[in-house]
């Protein structure tokens, strides 16, 4: 046994051990390697902003600009506080919207959030945004998605060095690089938190869901891997959030997790909702003859649109057929990509298999002036992302006068609605089932009732208004532009 230990296996370790010491002292050199392009780097950027520093100039990340939700509201209110508070400073847009002119962009702001912003910005056009794309990467999707937000971060100081990066959308990853190699100062609006703890949880009970697929959660082997995956990538996480000079976070929802994830200081800043503008609508105090129930929301796999669909199917099972027919779910949102209209094409099909194609519609992309027209004629509103970070289509339907029916998790539950008896503004649900069933109550309850829940419900949405987020934004911030 001894002499054939030593003359096959001996052999065979030795030269395991040989490419193992061959393989760290591989991945050593590639290590010192790219720390010394990245301090390379970082020299050569910081003598670019040097070189250049009349002004103070104040660059704001966020590639998906020209999307038209709740997100981009952040950015745009915030860009027309900071142009207000430090009116000789330069702004620059970073943004991928590649085929659109500033001007265009400018324009549907207008036209979309009725916000007017000042001519003093410039937009920094990047062309790698397709590395943040979540299509672009079918297995390790959050990792492919945050190297990915490195890269573009990376082709954005190359294109300009700004003195001054707020990441608007929530790119966390990208700011190790405005950090370290741009030398910004750096601040951050956080809309959700990129993984928590419920998400390893779901994956845990193998819960199918659009970022859990059946086959891994089929599979106790991938199961077990992606869960490991989940909490390394949550260590790297909390790190690149150190890199974030001041972080405003949008919700409860998302302070309370990240507060776990990042153990560092966070600003609680609830995002703009032009409350006082919704507030004007008119509301008549009788039920109208046909019931439209609003939804409002970008067409995105999270926001899960076909439970609406699916929510409909099963009141249609609860209610008088008379009753269903003047009912008409209106899908109103916005599409970022080709990934988005390939979704609004899906939903289309599955009405048409629900048999609700008399009694749904979509309209997508809408101007400000259609939107207003929608929530006046609308009497009932409808949310159904699970764990929606905040919810500013909630706050905005609320403000408009409608009925509120919304996911009973995240922002909603913690910090819109309120459902004991006396004191409820809307009302929360889970399931289809649950949906149908708030619906079905909305439409029994009589006209004082519901008229006590609207008035209740638009007098609490004063907390959300876009003044008061000018005003917390400017403080939060304040600190990164004391040079």
């Amino acid at each position: 046994m001894a002499g054939f230990f030593m003359n096959y296996m001996f052999p065979i370790l030795v030269q395991l051990k040989t490419l193992g010491i061959l393989c760290s002292i591989f991945v050593t050199i590639i290590l010192f390697a790219l720390i010394g392009v990245l301090y390379y780097c970082k020299i050569k950027f910081h003598e670019k902003r040097r070189n250049n520093t009349k002004n103070l100039k104040v660059g704001l990340f966020h590639p998906y600009c020209n999307a038209g939700g709740g997100g981009e509201r952040v950015l745009w209110v915030a860009v027309e506080a900071l142009q207000k508070r430090y009116h000789t400073a330069e702004f620059y847009i970073y943004t991928g919207d590649i085929d659109v002119s500033a001007e265009e962009i400018l324009l549907k702001v207008k036209n979309v959030m009725n916000i007017d912003i000042q001519k003093n910005i410039k937009f920094i056009y990047l062309t790698k945004r397709s590395w943040i794309e979540a299509s672009k990467y079918p297995c390790f999707t959050l990792l492919g998605q945050a190297v990915g937000s490195m890269y573009l971060g990376f082709e954005a100081l190359q294109r300009f060095t700004p003195d001054i990066m707020i990441d608007t959308i929530g790119l966390t990853f990208a700011m190790f690089i405005f950090k370290y190699i741009g030398g910004c100062r750096t601040g951050s609006y956080i809309h959700y938190p990129i993984i928590t703890k419920e998400m390893t949880k779901r994956v845990s009970n193998r819960e199918i869901m659009y970022n859990n697929s059946g086959r891994i959660a089929r599979s106790p082997f991938l199961t077990f891997g992606k869960i490991i995956y989940y909490k390394y990538f949550a260590l790297m996480y909390s790190y690149a959030g150190k890199f974030s000079d001041i972080t405003l976070v949008n919700s409860t929802f998302t302070l309370e997790h990240l507060s776990v994830l990042w153990n560092s200081p966070l600003h609680l800043v609830y995002p703009p909702c032009d409350v006082d503008y919704f507030k004007k609508i008119k509301r008549s105090a009788e039920r109208p003859e046909k019931i439209k129930i609003l939804s409002l929301a970008q067409f995105r796999p999270e926001k899960n649109h076909a439970l609406q669909l699916q929510a409909l199917y099963e009141l249609r099972e609860i209610i008088p057929e008379g009753v269903f027919e003047r009912i008409c779910l209106v899908l109103i949102g916005s599409c970022r990509n080709a990934n988005d209209e390939v979704l609004v094409k899906d939903l289309k099909d599955l009405s048409k298999h629900l048999s609700l194609d008399n009694n749904v519609q979509f309209k997508v992309n809408v101007s400000f002036e259609e939107l207003n027209k929608e929530l006046e004629e609308a009497f009932i509103g409808i949310h159904t992302m699970q764990d929606e970070h905040f919810g500013i289509s909630v706050v905005e339907q609320m403000a408009s006068g409608l009925i509120v029916v919304a996911h009973r998790s995240g922002g909603p539950v913690l910090d819109i609605i309120e459902t004991s008896e006396g004191s409820r503004l809307g009302f929360l649900a889970v399931c289809p089932q649950d949906y149908a069933h708030s619906i079905k109550y909305i439409l029994k309850a009589d006209e004082d009732e519901i008229n006590a829940i609207r008035e209740r419900a638009r007098s609490s949405v004063d907390r959300f208004s876009t003044e008061k987020f000018r005003n917390e934004f400017l403080r939060a911030i304040g600190p990164i532009f004391r040079f």
